[in-house]
Order: C-alpha cells, then sequence, then structure tokens
C-alpha cells in the first residue's frame, strides 16, 4: 500500500492545480507523536529527526539517523537512502539546492487534522536547519495534497473498506435478537464487543464509545459512551459503531424501536422520523458527484428535514472515512466557523463519506448512518441502506 500511495502521491503532484515542486514529510520519535501520513507513505516510523521528499519529477528520497537507516532501505520505497550522523543538514541542503524547488508543501493545516502532522518544535528544527537559505520563503501547506492522497481510495482500499462494512453489518445483524426491554445501554455495548472481539477485529475509534448505544428520549452527545439507562418499550434506541479492517475502517448507525405491549408496528410518530431520515439520505446521495461542494449537500438534508418540521441536526451531515473513522479533507458540512473551509472543497471521485443527518422526537433519537464512494458520475452506496425501522418485539 505505501509504493501505491506514493505513486499516487506523485501524480498529484504533477497535476495542473498543484503549483508545488517537493513535497517534505519530516517526522521524529515515531511512537510517541508521529505525523498521520507516515502510515500512508512510509508505514513505519522513525527515531531521529528525518526527512521523506517527493520531488514534482518523481524522484523520492529519505534522510534518516543513521540507525534507523536498513529498516528504511528494506521498504525499498525510495530512490536513495541519506544516513546522518550528527546532523541531517548537509544531505537536506544538498537534495534541495540539487532540485532547487520553487514551492514546498509541508504538513500544516487550520481546518484539517490529517493534514496538520508537522509539529511546532520539528518545524522550529527545520528552520534551524534552514538558517541562511531562502528555502522557507518557498514553504506552503500541502492540506490539498493530503486530501487528494488520503480522499480518493483505490480498489484496494475500497475493498478493506467494503468489508470493514460487512463486519459491522454482521454484528448489527445481532442486535435485534440480543437487545430486549431492561438490558442497559453497556449491556448491549459488551454484547456488541463481545461479538467483535470473537471475530478478532479492532474499533474503529476509542473502545470506551465504539459502539455508542444512546435509547430514549435525550440530547447526549454523539460522542459520549454508554450508560446503566435500560431499554424501554414505546422507546427507540440507537447505535454507532464500527471495526477496522486491515487499517480501514468502517463507521455506521442503525435505529430500533421497541414495540409495546400488543403493537406490531411502530407508532405514526416514530415512522415518521424515520421516513424524514431516509429520505433526506436519500436527497443527500442522489446529488453527491464530483465537484459538489458539502456545503450544498448538506443544505439539501438541513432543509427537507426542517421541512418536515424538525429543528436542524447539530452537526455536520457526513465525513470522509478511510484508515480513521474521522478522515480529513472535504466535508459534507456546514457553513459553520468550527468546519473552516471543509465544507467549500469540490467532491472529487474515489472518496468515502458517511450520511448521518438525525432528529429528535419523543421517543428518542432518530438516526441513520450510511457509507458511499464518489463516482464518475455521482456515488454508489457501500452499505445496503437501512429501509424502515427496525422492531423489537
Amino acid at each position: 500500500m505505501e509504493k501505491e500511495k506514493i505513486e499516487q502521491a506523485i501524480k498529484i503532484l504533477d497535476e495542473p492545480d498543484v503549483d508545488v515542486d517537493l513535497w517534505l514529510v519530516i517526522d521524529k520519535e515515531s511512537e510517541v507523536l508521529s505525523d498521520p501520513i507516515m502510515d500512508y507513505i512510509v508505514g513505519t516510523g522513525v527515531t531521529w529527526l528525518s526527512f521523506f521528499l517527493f520531488f514534482k519529477s518523481g524522484e523520492k528520497y529519505a534522510i534518516v539517523g543513521n540507525l534507523d537507516i536498513e529498516k528504511i532501505k528494506r521498504l525499498e520505497l525510495f530512490d536513495k537512502i541519506f544516513a546522518y550522523k550528527g546532523s541531517p543538514r548537509e544531505d537536506l541542503l544538498a537534495l534541495l539546492k540539487k532540485h532547487d524547488p520553487r514551492k514546498i508543501a509541508i504538513n500544516y493545516s487550520k481546518d484539517s487534522p490529517p493534514a496538520d502532522g508537522l509539529t511546532h518544535g520539528r518545524y522550529l528544527s527545520l528552520m534551524e536547519l534552514l538558517k541562511g537559505t531562502n528555502y522557507a520563503g518557498k514553504f506552503i501547506s500541502a492540506e490539498g495534497i493530503i486530501a487528494r492522497l488520503r480522499g480518493r481510495k483505490s480498489a484496494e482500499e475500497i475493498r478493506r473498506i467494503k468489508k470493514a462494512i460487512e463486519i459491522t453489518l454482521q454484528i448489527y445483524d445481532k442486535v435485534t435478537g440480543f437487545a430486549k426491554p431492561g438490558k442497559t445501554e453497556l449491556q448491549v455495548a459488551e454484547f456488541i464487543s463481545g461479538e467483535r472481539k470473537k471475530m478478532g477485529y479492532e474499533t474503529a475509534w476509542e473502545e470506551d464509545h465504539c459502539p455508542s448505544v444512546f435509547t430514549g428520549p435525550q440530547e447526549t452527545g454523539a460522542h459520549s459512551g454508554p450508560t446503566e439507562k435500560t431499554l424501554k418499550r414505546g422507546e427507540v434506541f440507537n447505535l454507532d459503531f464500527g471495526v477496522n479492517y486491515e487499517k480501514y475502517c468502517s463507521d455506521l448507525q442503525r435505529t430500533w424501536y421497541i414495540l409495546k405491549d400488543g403493537e406490531s408496528a411502530a407508532p405514526a410518530e416514530v415512522k415518521k422520523g424515520i421516513d424524514t431520515i431516509i429520505e433526506s439520505i436519500k436527497r443527500s446521495f442522489a446529488a453527491l458527484k464530483p465537484g459538489v461542494t458539502g456545503v450544498g449537500i448538506d443544505t439539501i438534508c438541513r432543509e427537507y428535514i426542517v421541512s418536515q418540521g424538525y429543528k436542524e441536526y447539530p452537526h455536520a451531515l457526513g465525513h470522509q472515512v478511510g484508515r480513521v473513522a474521522h478522515d480529513g479533507g472535504a466535508l459534507l458540512g456546514p457553513d459553520w466557523e468550527r468546519y473552516g473551509e471543509l465544507p467549500f472543497m469540490p467532491l472529487e471521485e474515489g472518496q468515502v463519506f458517511t450520511i448521518e443527518p438525525r432528529l429528535y422526537i419523543p421517543q428518542g433519537v432518530v438516526t441513520i448512518e450510511e457509507m458511499v464512494v464518489i463516482t464518475k458520475d455521482g456515488a454508489e452506496w457501500l452499505s445496503p441502506p437501512q429501509e424502515e425501522i427496525y422492531l423489537i418485539k
């Protein structure tokens, strides 16, 4: 996967609208705090201050501490690897002088954490090494490069995400038989975790709220963990859960209704809520295609839910998914300050998104989260959509 991603990165640098000659990735003591992109383009960590240089010309080099060189050589990813004992300055400046890049992309971003991997300390170290040169004046953000690299999924990346989704849905299928009135949110979460562990998979995010379980009327934050609150007849409950399969994640939500004695179907109020969510997801999905912006998709969904008499949901409609559940780059979100410029980034073929609106009814929180991939002309479902509320007798 690292070779595939490096090849993809070089192609991105050569795209007409990418005005960058060199992408420079810097890492140090990776076990303590590593740049997130290292897992994509190196696949292992380093000990000493290290530099990975990817030139628009296609050349790629690594400068690492002398005791790291054999490990990096065995990866067979770079044209040449330089090992230093005292300082990387001489090798770094020699490469920069040879190629004389006009613009150098480094990993900082105000809005996208996956593109913000260059720590302030490493930046200061870089500036010291470049003292007396004009290279520091050539730095720009690598946010756009990283967004494309992480966002444009290959066939193999999509295969792994689909497998993660399949595993998640297999576990969800078992929930209806387990979840009963009187069970607590924690018991449901422990059941799901037990099934996951039996299958041998890790969670897609922190285990203390993967899964998240929400039952009955509440406005608890969507990223909080399960509690001792019990499932009750006449209420809805929903789950937010995903697994990690070969470094790629799923992130899906489903909603159930617990029938009262004598009921054979959900009441009208619940049915209207779930139907509104399903229709809002369908409308959002139909509008997805390369070139549109996430703020436009979010507006379609948000306005439809409000038109049905509900309050707007208090978050973005959807985020990208990849090696982490909340991946960076373009976002399906509103024009809110907290999301910065991410909702205004054009969508691209190969990006994987969630679509996850929610609304509140007296019986609880109604929400569904699906996963889709942007295609050449539109989008495709990666998860078979929930088409009606699931019922528990």
